[in-house]
């Protein structure tokens, strides 16, 4: 009989939720991180409708072997409810997209998208220091990465979403993170802008959408794209046509996985609730 060796009776659960699910990368990217770490644990696919999340995730809660979820779209500002306790990020950004076990086994939330986004541009030597932004997008991940790049001192941040209340919350704690920054609410205007930063869906699987009008960005322009699948969004590929510097959504990951799994692993994993 074959066996497969890399789960067990012992093997500690993590999930990601989200709707859709197709998209994400958090199945192979943490179940390798935990494997290589020399932990038996794997990170799964669950796919949440959004009818069914109030019932079905505090239902997973009550799994007994485990001990993290993931957050990805559209449930990382609902999920914050499922926390016992909230991270310095996760509470002035609403959202989270980490829920791990404590030692007593409570539930801790935090985010990490504007920390993965930073170090993305740390480690490409890109600076947010004195230049003008443009975010769009001010959702879970949109407002972890506003918050964020404040924090970095940039010059101005223009902010768009469809939901005008959402980018206005957005833009009053920015202020608080940093009162000097040129906060605008307003369309996505690049004309003068030095780095553009997409935190929406639009270029998400087979949607070949981008979330600017414009069909020609200028070479000065750098470009981001949250979007992890595809790799090469339809924003991103028009950027690079038009010789702008790219940085991915994969490298947005890459930056936030060893604080992800730090923190889901320490404490150490498979603690049962009391």
């Amino acid at each position: 009989m074959e066996e497969a060796d890399f789960v067990s009776g012992g093997t500690r659960l993590f999930g990601i939720v989200g709707d859709p699910i197709e998209q994400v990368r958090s199945p192979e990217v943490f179940s390798a991180a935990f494997r290589r770490l020399g932990r038996d644990a794997i990170l799964v696919p669950i796919h949440v409708r959004p009818d069914d999340f109030d019932v079905c995730v505090p239902s997973l809660l009550k799994v007994q072997n485990l001990d993290g979820l993931v957050f990805t779209i559209p449930y990382k500002a609902r999920a914050c409810g499922l926390a016992t306790t909230l991270g310095a990020q996760a509470r002035v950004v609403g959202a989270i997209n980490a829920l791990g076990r404590d030692r007593a086994g409570r539930w801790r939330g935090e985010i990490f998208d504007g920390i993965g986004c930073v170090e993305a541009f740390r480690r490409r030597g890109i600076t947010f220091a004195d230049r003008r932004v443009v975010l769009i997008g001010a959702g879970g991940a949109g407002s972890a990465i506003g918050v964020a790049v404040a924090a970095e001192r940039p010059r101005a941040i223009r902010l768009f979403d469809r939901d005008q209340a959402r980018a206005e919350g957005l833009a009053k704690r920015i202020a608080e993170v940093d009162p000097r920054i040129e906060v605008a609410v307003a369309p996505p205007a690049i004309d003068d802008a030095d780095i553009l930063l997409n935190a929406t869906p639009v270029g998400m699987l087979s949607d070949s959408g981008i979330p600017v009008a414009a069909r020609h960005l200028p070479d000065r322009l750098v470009v981001f794209d949250a979007i992890v699948k595809p790799e090469r969004t339809g924003l991103l590929a028009l950027a690079q046509t038009c010789g702008c510097t790219t940085v991915f959504g994969r490298e947005m990951m890459a930056g936030q996985i060893e604080k992800m799994v730090e923190f889901f692993l320490e404490p150490p994993a498979g603690i049962n609730a009391a």
